[in-house]
């Protein structure tokens, strides 16, 4: 991948083909650093409180009841941006288990003491980036934007709506949405757009797994379904 990236056609979205769609060859990542400033892996002790985490059932079934209740909202926007829906819903499902106590407080979010907000743990940047927010934006301004960041459904709305930016920019696929059990490519779009959300290098790892999750799949379709891509 070079720095034509977005110039790429269809066919090959600008990435190398290779089995394992979270495996990205260093002109990628060189590329992807340059363009998003994304970086390399958590650390190993960073990566094992994350595993802790993720084995907390009773916090497991917490957070697929809140996906639950977005999940109207989820398909909606997803099917009107031609964003995967599993992508915005296994992304929601790794922030809101990890998110930080407090941090959705109000008092909290307009303090400056974190950067992110909501449940897709979003910053005021990705307004800025949708046009939302001026770049010399006010403090009256920044303030009204960080409520829109703490308002649940524009949170995941503007994850949506950054998933689709992103494509755009990348020149994935805007007419379809992407499907990790169609192709190898669109595996490897899916991890990129998961890369660029966080930018840790093994998150997105943990997004397409979590995107053959049955029970994930039974909030989002209503049914469950067996994983069916031998991509990941």
């Amino acid at each position: 991948m070079d720095s034509s990236l977005g110039q790429q056609k269809e066919t090959t979205y600008g990435f190398s083909e290779v089995p394992d769609p979270v495996q990205f060859t260093p002109a990628e990542l060189g590329e992807l650093e340059r363009r998003y400033g994304v970086h390399g892996s958590q650390t190993r002790l960073a990566q094992l409180f994350t595993s802790g985490i993720d084995q907390l059932q009773p916090l497991r079934t917490i957070t697929l009841g809140r996906i639950s209740e977005l999940q109207p909202l989820i398909r909606a926007e997803s099917e009107r941006q031609k964003v995967n829906p599993l992508l915005v819903a296994a992304v929601l499902f790794d922030e809101m288990r990890h998110a930080k106590p407090g941090e959705d407080l109000p008092i909290a979010a307009h303090s400056g003491l974190f950067s992110t907000h909501g449940p897709a743990q979003l910053g005021l940047g990705e307004l800025v980036h949708q046009g939302l927010l001026k770049p010399n934006a006010t403090e009256q301004e920044i303030s009204k934007a960080r409520d829109q960041l703490l308002d649940r459904d524009k949170n995941v709305k503007l994850l949506i709506g950054k998933f689709a930016r992103l494509s755009g920019e990348l020149n994935f696929p805007r007419h379809r949405m992407l499907q990790a059990s169609s192709s190898p490519r669109d595996a490897k779009a899916l991890a990129t757009l998961a890369y660029l959300h966080n930018g840790k290098l093994d998150y997105p790892r943990r997004i397409l797994r979590a995107m053959q999750d049955p029970e994930l799949h039974a909030v989002i379709y209503g049914v469950k379904q067996s994983p069916v891509s031998h991509l990941i």
